[in-house]
């Protein structure tokens, strides 16, 4: 009798703690679908908000104008206003990602002291903040302003993959990371020195650190994951210079294409990234980036719409798998308290992928041309492949 009143206690208990779960990553995944829907809402704006303010003639748009045209001048661009204001916008996309690279660490390392719910409240604050500034700009100085407040907020993305990964860890979060001042100190530097980063040197330096394989894991992860995003999003950034070059597509048709490969990775991701076993992540991955080699070189060097089209399927597939399961991996490491710190830092990696991989592929898309620039991307991501291939995932029960 007493042994069936245990069993059904613990069912109960257990019981409760899947509702408790399932209410979690119900609300963090409405605030992400919020902040996604905030985020893509200006893409396609942004060439008529930079018209907009080009014609109020203000004087800081025109500053940085006067760069973006030097630099579209020194990289052979054509004097078109159609890749004035994609280069405009990668320019600010630029400053967004910088700011992510600076505040995703520093976020992850606040909410493993304070606490995971106060800190998404000030990210998702920030955020609305951002919106609000946004909506209500006249000037080209306070747009920019709402795009920095957004870039500083953005740490919540890796925030909520962190409160997702704590579901699975039952031990109490620490509430004080370090104690002495040299150790406050060392943290600080490690969280914005981008060598420390790569090094996750907030994560495995002290006596919380990993076990001797851990951190050598993490750091190949780590540069598999920025060496990734870095090529990726030049294809991403390139992607709408090529198709109005070569195939002149309007805005329309460039919208389309964008959502073509939305609701490829939407399905990708419901259907078959979902059903990927853990511990079979970085398999799933390395085929992936397998099939992004051909699909960068169909797209580069596409003679027709058709043979475009299946390099982009190629590429939404890839898209859809990578970074979740890459996520999925890099969130298993690391203390119950140190989850925030580690996402943050994958995250700050990303950020300054994106801010990096935008300028240096569309300096070698204008100045070597389309083929080349894709090819020769294309062909490095054998380097995350390879680094990849050094890390031995032991498959996991469900």
């Amino acid at each position: 009798m007493a042994l069936q009143e245990t069993e059904v206690g613990s069912s109960s208990i257990n019981d409760k703690q899947e509702q408790n779960c399932s209410h979690v990553i119900t609300v963090v995944f409405l605030a992400l679908f919020i902040d996604l829907l905030g985020f893509a809402l200006i893409l396609p704006l942004f060439p008529s908000i930079l018209d907009y303010y080009s014609q109020t003639e203000d004087g800081f748009y025109l500053s940085l104008q006067r760069g973006v045209d030097w630099f579209a001048e020194m990289v052979g661009m054509p004097h078109e206003r159609k890749y004035n204001s994609v280069l405009f916008g990668g320019l600010i996309g630029s400053i967004f990602s910088i700011l992510q690279f600076f505040s995703s660490p520093l976020t992850g390392a606040v909410s493993d002291c304070l606490g995971r719910r106060p800190v998404i409240l000030m990210t998702v604050m920030g955020l609305m903040t951002s919106y609000a500034l946004w909506a209500a700009s006249r000037t080209f100085g306070i747009f920019v302003l709402s795009r920095i407040i957004g870039g500083i907020s953005k740490g919540n993305v890796g925030l909520s993959t962190a409160i997702i990964a704590d579901l699975h860890s039952p031990k109490a979060r620490s509430k004080g990371m370090v104690s002495s001042v040299t150790s406050r100190f060392q943290a600080a530097v490690d969280l914005l020195s981008p060598w420390a980063l790569f090094q996750f040197s907030a994560v495995t330096r002290g006596k919380e650190s990993p076990s001797e394989e851990n951190p050598q894991n993490l750091k190949i992860l780590g540069l598999a994951y920025f060496l990734y995003l870095f090529l990726f999003s030049g294809l991403e950034y390139t992607l709408s210079f090529l198709t109005h070059q070569r195939f002149q597509f309007s805005s329309m048709q460039q919208g389309k294409m964008f959502f073509f490969i939305g609701i490829t990775m939407a399905v990708i991701q419901g259907g078959y990234a979902r059903r990927i076993k853990p511990g079979n992540e970085i398999r799933a991955v390395k085929r992936a980036i397998l099939l992004l080699i051909p699909a960068f070189l169909l797209i580069g060097w596409a003679a027709s719409v058709t043979m475009l089209s299946v390099g982009l399927l190629l590429y939404s597939f890839a898209a859809a798998i990578v970074i979740p399961c890459l996520s999925a991996v890099v969130s298993g490491y690391g203390s119950a308290s140190q989850k925030g710190r580690v996402m943050g830092i994958l995250r700050s990696l990303g950020a300054l992928a994106r801010a990096l991989g935008p300028i240096l592929s569309a300096t070698v898309y204008w100045l070597a041309g389309a083929e080349l620039c894709f090819t020769v991307c294309g062909a490095l991501f054998l380097i995350p492949l390879i680094l990849l291939g050094s890390i031995k995932q032991q498959t996991k029960e469900e």
